[in-house]
């Protein structure tokens, strides 16, 4: 059995999404794939492998030990025991008999990019167990499942939370600018649940800016000039600012900078979004931060 999850990068919306504001979200070309093959004995023996094919996790778990009661001296085999014994509730066909299997993952992006590791596994353990991913998700951790949907669906999505169920749109996002489009990565993971957690303990009461960024989000996809486009991914910046009371990461890093940079996802760390030309990759170079993807090379195309 082989399955395949689309990565992640939320372009509007953050923290503001879990209150049900409408996100943008892209889907990208990287992602991470599963892949179980059946053996003989009642175990499954977990091997995870890293963009460039080394080994940086592996553990054996016996089948009947599998509950949510069982417990791990590291983090990671803690945390995939969770989902697994989660999914084998919501499916109690889910590895019930002596067939355990031979399970291999393997991640088309590196892990401290922060485009998925997490919601790649958790979509693809629910392909395998046959079981709702935002369910798995949700029952399991905590977040919004924008990145779950951007993990099966292959264009561009508004994704928002009606009455505690997620609601996606596809939309075409191909502006004339994309050229001058550029995604840099700071050099460090955010922990999602880690910000989750700072964004409400500092939010108050939020109505107006929901509805200021749910119209920054419509605008955003139908821009059709860079400057309108700038203009809104700054306006988003300073209402999150405001909200989070943190500062904007282009004020705080690269005061200088020539274009407009927004930070996707939880503040702090992964990738940010730049506008820019031919000259970007080197003015980020040259402040030490190597990995700059333009826009058509990390996005799946509509």
């Amino acid at each position: 059995m082989n399955f395949y999850s689309n990565g992640k990068l939320l372009l509007t919306g953050e923290y503001v999404v879990l209150d049900g504001a409408k996100a943008f979200a892209i889907p990208t070309k990287y992602g991470q794939s599963l892949v179980a093959t059946p053996i003989n004995e009642p175990k499954l023996i977990w091997e995870s492998l890293d963009s460039i094919g080394n080994v940086w996790f592996q553990h054996e778990f016996n089948l009947d030990s599998i509950t949510s009661e069982t417990t791990h001296t590291d983090e990671v085999s803690q945390t995939l025991n969770k989902l697994l014994a989660e999914a084998k509730r919501l499916n109690p066909e889910f590895l019930n008999n002596t067939t355990g299997f031979h399970v291999k993952t393997t991640l088309t992006f590196p892990r401290n990019w922060g485009l998925g590791s997490s919601s790649t596994l958790i979509h693809n353990i629910a392909l395998w167990a046959n079981v709702n991913p935002y369910t798995l998700l949700w029952n399991a951790f905590k977040g919004s499942g924008y990145d779950i949907a951007c993990a099966k669906h292959h264009t561009p999505i508004i994704y928002e939370i009606n009455d505690q169920q997620p609601k996606v749109t596809e939309v075409s996002f191909s502006p004339s600018f994309s050229d001058q489009l550029y995604f840099v990565h700071l050099n460090k993971k955010e922990n999602s649940r880690d910000a989750i957690i700072r964004y409400n303990e500092r939010k108050g009461t939020i109505a107006n800016e929901i509805k200021v960024i749910n119209a920054i989000t419509t605008e955003m996809i139908a821009s059709k000039s860079l400057l309108d486009f700038e203009l809104l991914l700054k306006e988003h910046e300073q209402i999150i600012a405001d909200i989070i009371q943190e500062i904007p990461v282009q004020e705080r890093l690269f005061a200088d900078y020539f274009g407009q940079i927004k930070s996707l996802g939880a503040w702090g760390g992964d990738f940010v979004l730049a506008t820019g030309n031919e000259e970007t990759p080197a003015y980020f170079e040259k402040k030490g931060y190597e990995t700059v993807i333009p826009f058509s090379d990390m996005i799946l195309s509509n």
